[in-house]
């Protein structure tokens, strides 16, 4: 029988900045070498990491003071962090606190090497990097040591709503805009029940409460 309860697994001590608490949660990724939950604690402007061994009552901070909106990791262990308001992607080795620009870093803005708004990101195992850069309303790829990225969705703000589906097989990503959200996640779905690692951006048309959200992600 399906358990209905659930159970905590990181914070559940009420909001707050206490290492036994979390404040809005944006995402998280597990990290299976040390069995572990890495948090983007996006409220307290910090990236922590919760063990998932019993008995665990409290989280260590791995970075601190950054505007984090979305988490991913590579085949090699890094760790790739999305800023909201240095507008930039960066990779970390664990333990590593300032890491290296990956994507952006050259100001909030519409050029190809700029990000405006970076939020949920996806990495491929070449390291090329994929970033839902919210307030340009696309979906850009960064190659690995790329001055510049790469519109692959979106990218014109008055078009209606797109939906980019992102697919890791084997050495080769598949990106689809998909004008229905229905067809969206069904593409999704079917990937996920082949056993390839997916991960969806979805892209809503411009309205008072724009935005680009993450579905989920799953490795390969």
């Amino acid at each position: 029988m399906r358990d209905t309860n659930g159970q905590v697994v990181a914070g559940g001590n009420g909001q707050g900045n206490q290492l036994d608490q979390l404040y809005q949660p944006a995402d998280v990724l597990i990290d299976k070498e040390t069995d572990s939950l890495i948090i983007c604690d996006r409220g307290n402007r910090r990236v922590v990491r919760w063990s998932r061994r019993s008995g665990t009552i409290q989280g260590e901070i791995l970075i601190d003071n950054i505007a984090c909106r979305g988490l991913a990791m590579d085949n090699q262990r890094y760790l790739y962090i999305s800023d909201v308001e240095r507008y930039e992607v960066r990779r970390y080795q664990i333990g590593d606190k300032n890491g290296t620009i990956v994507a952006g870093g050259n100001g909030g803005g519409a050029g190809l090497n700029q990000l405006n708004v970076p939020t949920y990101i996806f990495v491929d195992q070449q390291q090329a990097v994929y970033v839902s850069d919210r307030d340009n309303h696309r979906v850009m790829k960064w190659n690995k040591g790329a001055k510049e990225g790469i519109v692959v969705g979106g990218g014109q703000e008055e078009q209606a709503a797109i939906y980019s589906f992102v697919a890791q097989i084997d050495d080769r990503e598949i990106v689809a805009q998909l004008k229905e959200r229905k067809e969206a996640q069904q593409e999704y779905s079917d990937a996920l029940r082949q056993g390839h690692g997916a991960y969806l951006l979805e892209q809503e048309e411009k309205s008072q409460d724009n935005f680009i959200i993450s579905v989920g992600a799953l490795p390969p």
